[in-house]
């Protein structure tokens, strides 16, 4: 059975969630905080990103760079660090003995961070080696040119990480700023998952934060939507194989009547190896090792994506057997095999991915910061079992139109024309 979470609202506004699985042989402490990219505005495009990071170069307990590393190692602890377009998480685990000090060590990083001049010049390289990273590679670029193709010059539509030109001229008076901003209390989530004792990490947790004033919190700016910025948006890169998005606005992560009709219509899309998609391009057309379908879901907008690597040769049959896959999906309603073995895979995913005691921390913390409500897997798995034919039919309806559909390429591409002839519903 899933542990049932307890949630916490401190006199302060921080928001606690307590999921005690004493079975369990590790615990985790995981802080989320309200501070992502589409809280930046275009000149600090990337500070988000880059505060995550210079956290762990040193606190007022902990002043030498490397020392929180240092400590956490010592604990044979995992623990990391991440920044999303809505919010950033910092996380620890560890053998469950040893949940007092991981708790003491993140909240120390969310807490007391010193910003020294010299590790933000240091971790300026860091950070613009990361963006590089990425740049070369494709399969994730990718990703990033989709958002900037349907959402455009605004927050939604830009990269977590920031351009290089940006880190470089960063302040520290600017990330200080930034963070008095957003890192308040009503905009922080504690959770503790795994095995531990819920009133002795209660009281660790209230004489840790309780004493933290409230603030107001910034708003991230709304979303605008509407047809896709670009219709097409190529990059060109030597490669050995093209690296492809092809997909649709959508609806939110609070529309839950279209949402779980296209999280199941995704499935059946490209789910998984026995998905309409994965026998067609890969298993038929011998044209692509990977290729997959779903949905990315936020506040206030959301996409439905197809992504795949394909053969540079081979790209015009694989996107003539994309779109036809799309457009059958309007049409024809799913067998009730095909639905029963989609809409299992996808539970069969939920309960699986909350397994341990950071991913069950994660499914949790994630809907509090998101949408203040918590609900067990089992409810969610009700949702998904109401999915009709015809709930999937209407959705593929509603967003699979010709003026709504965009396409992102990495590749051997200097003219973006040639996929004009090819995205059409």
């Amino acid at each position: 059975m899933v542990p049932t979470p307890k949630k916490i609202t401190l006199p302060n506004g921080i928001r606690v969630i307590l999921v005690p699985q004493p079975q369990n042989v590790a615990a985790t402490v995981l802080i989320l905080v309200e501070a992502g990219s589409e809280y930046e505005s275009k000149k600090i495009n990337g500070i988000s990103h880059f505060l995550e990071h210079l956290v762990f170069k040193g606190t007022n307990k902990r002043p030498k760079p490397g020392q929180i590393a240092e400590e956490l190692d010592a604990l044979g602890a995992e623990y990391n660090a991440f920044t999303g377009q809505e919010y950033t998480g910092y996380w620890a685990k560890a053998e469950h003995r040893k949940l007092p000090h991981i708790l003491e060590l993140i909240s120390d990083l969310y807490l007391n961070p010193i910003f020294n001049p010299a590790e933000i010049e240091k971790e300026r390289g860091v950070v613009i080696e990361e963006i590089n990273m990425y740049e070369d590679t494709p399969m994730r670029r990718v990703q990033e040119l989709f958002s900037r193709a349907l959402y455009g010059d605004q927050p939604a539509g830009w990269d977590i990480a920031g351009e290089k030109e940006i880190i470089r001229r960063l302040t520290r008076d600017e990330i200080i700023e930034y963070r008095q901003a957003h890192y308040v209390p009503q905009a922080t989530t504690v959770v503790i998952a795994g095995n531990f004792n819920a009133a002795k990490g209660l009281d660790k947790i209230r004489g840790t934060f309780g004493e933290l004033k409230p603030a107001a919190k910034t708003k991230k700016p709304r979303t605008r939507l509407g047809k896709p910025a670009e219709r097409i948006l190529t990059k060109f890169k030597e490669s050995d194989q093209s690296h492809i998005v092809v997909g649709v606005p959508a609806c939110t992560l609070m529309d839950e009547k279209r949402r779980f009709p296209l999280e199941v219509l995704g499935n059946v899309l490209g789910g998984g190896m026995s998905s309409r998609l994965f026998r067609k391009v890969r298993e038929e057309l011998g044209a692509a090792y990977y290729v997959r379908a779903g949905g990315d879901y936020s506040m206030d907008h959301g996409h439905f994506a197809v992504s795949v690597g394909a053969d540079h040769s081979k790209v015009p049959v694989v996107l003539k057997a994309i779109i036809e896959e799309m457009k059958r999906l309007t049409t024809e309603p799913v067998g009730k095999k095909e639905l029963d073995k989609a809409k299992d895979h996808i539970i069969g995913g939920i309960f699986l991915g909350i397994e341990t005691s950071d991913e069950l921390a994660s499914f949790y913390g994630g809907q509090e910061i998101l949408t203040r409500k918590l609900e067990s897997p089992e409810a969610i798995v009700k949702k998904i079992q109401k999915v009709t034919p015809e709930d999937i039919r209407a959705v593929a309806k509603t967003f699979f139109k010709d003026p709504m559909l965009s396409l992102t390429a990495i590749g051997p591409y200097k003219d973006k024309r040639q996929f004009q002839k090819l995205l059409r519903l």
